[in-house]
């Protein structure tokens, strides 16, 4: 089986900031970056990225799902990292111009095509790690796909519960940066081997947050618990698609901090449900909890009918089988 992102279309949108404005954005071939071994990305890890998908409807039209709110979020990291400012409508351009030029090649349902907008700093200048890279480059890949975790909506994970460590620093958690992910990568890693677990909850200080890669819901009976948005985790757009759902559903959200002790008392209700969401995961049920040597399953330990119908419900949207009230899809 092929690994989720790990195929890409022939070509790419790209453009380059040369320290006073954007060029024109152009299709060039994926493979065709040439960087100095300067390069500020590659010593001081100037670099944010996005993940959105396109998906194919029933009458043939390929729409992308949240487009505004993921380069709203690339043009708040750019800021964040002090990158050159992006052009947004460019931006757009951008991933409609080459989501456009493959939509034939688009996967039918549930596979997609993933989206992933990046920018890095190119500027040649080892003496800068105190300031930014004057120039860089915005290049946007597209690659098909099916499901994240590979029993697909079926699949339920284990989870470490992790208290002393953290996923990134604190005020970099909002930014959709390379360097968080990796600071999450050994500590995973380390996890899966030891304690035979897919993923670690980062739970500093006893608060529940987010995995390496993912946000984190808690749903009992019909009130669902993620934590408030700060600057420490990542602000999900998915994330955000599903509390918005689960309102539409008559759900009650909370929206607050989230203890490890709450989290393993209400974990063992038989209603219990909790999962986690991001724009490859979706929404992906969590069937076991492991903290300090003893595992808990949540509720039945299965995938729940509440996180199957928030999951099928924005499957619903994104594949043109409801009715988009919000005005989440875009059109190519």
């Amino acid at each position: 089986m092929t690994a989720f992102g790990s195929v890409f279309m022939p070509e790419m949108a790209l453009s380059e900031f040369n320290g006073e404005h954007w060029s024109e954005p152009k299709l060039v071939a994926s493979d065709s970056i040439s960087l100095h071994p300067g390069a500020h990305v590659l010593h001081y890890s100037s670099t944010c990225f996005e993940g959105l998908k396109a998906f194919r409807h029933g009458d043939g039209s390929v729409k992308i799902f949240r487009m505004n709110a993921n380069i709203a979020r690339f043009a708040q990291s750019s800021h964040m990292l002090a990158l050159p400012e992006i052009d947004s409508a460019q931006t757009e351009q951008m991933i409609t111009m080459t989501v456009r030029r493959f939509a034939d090649q688009a996967p039918e349902v549930p596979g997609s095509l993933y989206i992933r907008p990046t920018h890095i700093g190119t500027e040649p200048a080892i003496g800068k790690a105190a300031g930014p890279s004057a120039t860089s480059v915005q290049y946007v890949l597209l690659s098909p796909v099916g499901d994240y975790f590979s029993g697909g909506a079926d699949t339920t994970l284990r989870l470490l519960l992790e208290e002393d460590g953290i996923r990134c620093a604190p005020h970099m958690g909002r930014i959709k940066s390379g360097g968080n992910y990796a600071s999450a990568l050994l500590p995973t890693l380390t996890a899966k081997k030891e304690h035979k677990v897919d993923q670690i909850l980062f739970c500093p200080g006893g608060d529940v947050q987010e995995t390496g890669a993912a946000n984190f819901l808690l749903i009992d009976g019909d009130t669902l618990i993620t934590k408030s948005l700060d600057s420490s985790f990542l602000h999900g757009i998915t994330r955000d698609s599903i509390l918005t759902l689960a309102r539409d559903l008559g759900m009650t959200v909370e929206e607050r901090s989230l203890s490890v002790e709450e989290l393993l008392e209400r974990s063992q209700k038989p209603q219990c449900e909790a999962a986690l969401s991001g724009t490859a995961a979706v929404l992906t049920p969590v069937g076991t909890l492991v903290h300090k040597g003893k595992e808990y399953s949540v509720g039945s330990g299965k995938a729940g009918p509440l996180t199957s119908g928030l999951r099928k419900a924005l499957n619903d949207i994104q594949w043109g089988r409801a009715e988009d009230k919000h005005g989440w899809l875009v059109s190519v």
